[in-house]
């Protein structure tokens, strides 16, 4: 075997397990991310409380998942992935059954909370695997299915909460919510521990590089934990004001608007598994894969700020937005990839994928202003000059240091 290669002694049958378990997890991560949301109006109702309090709970998730989830890239990379996302979706379900059984506000947010230290596994653990486990090759198409996962799970729970709740109550919906967790752990808990590849360095003068948190406060890491915090505040703009802004700005009618936010989103999808295929026959090209798709996504919403599309075109142009955004995904995971040294997968994915919260608690207060002040046209504009900053964030990346 050629000693510059990665000893990863797996069976494509092994390997393909592995990827279903870990894509599970990412499933049902992404459907906790959004579990609260849907039912908004059901648990004010209950307990008598604000939108604001509401919010609280999401904060709380934000923040402890913003702080522990570096931590768990830590002990991730000391330890073992599977067992720390193994646990990480026990605790989210334990967490969500007792949001449902006790009946107190308070606790449902400190709950919240909990979810949030469950959350904090799931990418470090997740990424950590795959990276390790998954041939070169093949991981861009693997990143793919890893985020299509994830979006899969965003999609569905709306609906199938609402529906939960019509057949069993908020309360009865929580708990099946939680069944989701258990049942991804014991798929999980049946496989065994994969094997920790021993990676052989590819050139005998190779030096180590930095370990730890200097490698964290490295350049090309903190690089890319600005660009995943930026790319977090234009989903959250998008997903969540799309409908209002359209609203106040064109009046648009909520099915329209409601269908060209769906359509971005499914297409996304669609355009996440086409990326992971992309980005595997041009590994040597992953940063204008991303700048392209980040400069028509920027394309198509400055469109729609400055133009009052008919509902048709609406969703076409929206659609179009969804499909370069998803292809921009398994470039953006790969780019990490290529600056994380051997065995630090954890710590990396752990700590730059913190910008999905940070982006998270920063995006509702920005767009929100913009839409308390009647600027609906400047909710648009303000993702397109975040597109902007992202495209520059990538072209100015640091390169990852030759191995």
């Amino acid at each position: 075997m050629d000693q510059t290669t990665p000893l990863v002694l797996r069976t494509r049958p092994s390997e393909a397990r592995i990827v279903t378990g870990v894509c599970v997890a990412h499933f049902v991560s992404h459907y906790y991310i959004l579990l609260l949301p849907p039912l908004f109006e059901f648990v004010r109702a209950e307990y008598q409380v604000t939108y604001t309090e509401l919010g609280l709970a999401l904060a709380l998730f934000n923040i402890v998942s913003t702080v522990l989830q570096p931590p768990a890239g830590f002990l991730v990379d000391r330890f073992s992935a599977r067992i720390t996302l193994i646990a990480g979706l026990l605790v989210s379900a334990v967490a969500i059954v007792i949001a449902a059984a006790v009946h107190s506000f308070w606790v449902l947010v400190a709950m919240w909370g909990l979810i949030g230290l469950g959350n904090a596994a799931y990418h470090p653990a997740g990424y950590s695997i795959l990276s390790q486990q998954v041939p070169a090759a093949r991981i861009s198409r693997v990143y793919s299915f890893h985020t299509f996962a994830g979006i899969l799970g965003s999609s569905v729970a709306p609906a199938t909460l609402l529906y939960l709740t019509y057949l069993v109550g908020w309360r009865g919906a929580l708990y099946a919510s939680a069944s989701l967790g258990v049942m991804a752990a014991i798929v999980l808990l049946l496989q065994r521990e994969p094997p920790r590849p021993q990676w052989a360095p590819r050139h005998p003068s190779e030096k180590p590089g930095p370990d730890g948190w200097r490698l964290l406060l490295s350049a090309p890491i903190l690089f890319n934990l600005v660009f995943f915090v930026l790319l977090a505040i234009i989903s959250a703009g998008i997903y969540n004001y799309t409908v209002v802004a359209l609203r106040d700005l064109y009046g648009t009618t909520l099915e329209a608007a409601n269908t060209a936010l769906t359509a971005h989103i499914f297409l996304s999808a669609i355009g996440v598994l086409a990326g992971g295929v992309i980005a595997a026959r041009l590994p040597r090209h992953l940063t204008s894969i991303t700048v392209i798709s980040l400069a028509g996504m920027g394309v198509s919403l400055a469109l729609v700020a400055l133009v009052d599309f008919s509902a048709g075109m609406l969703v076409l142009v929206m659609s179009i937005g969804g499909i370069l955004s998803g292809v921009m995904s398994p470039p953006r995971d790969m780019i990490v990839r290529d600056v994380t040294p051997h065995g630090s997968f954890g710590k990396v994915f752990g700590f730059v994928t913190t910008g999905f919260n940070i982006g998270g608690i920063v995006a509702p207060l920005l767009f929100g202003l913009l839409m308390d002040h009647g600027q609906p046209r400047l909710v648009f504009l303000t993702i397109v000059g975040v597109l902007t900053l992202s495209v520059l964030t990538v072209l100015t990346m640091p390169k990852p240091r030759p191995d």
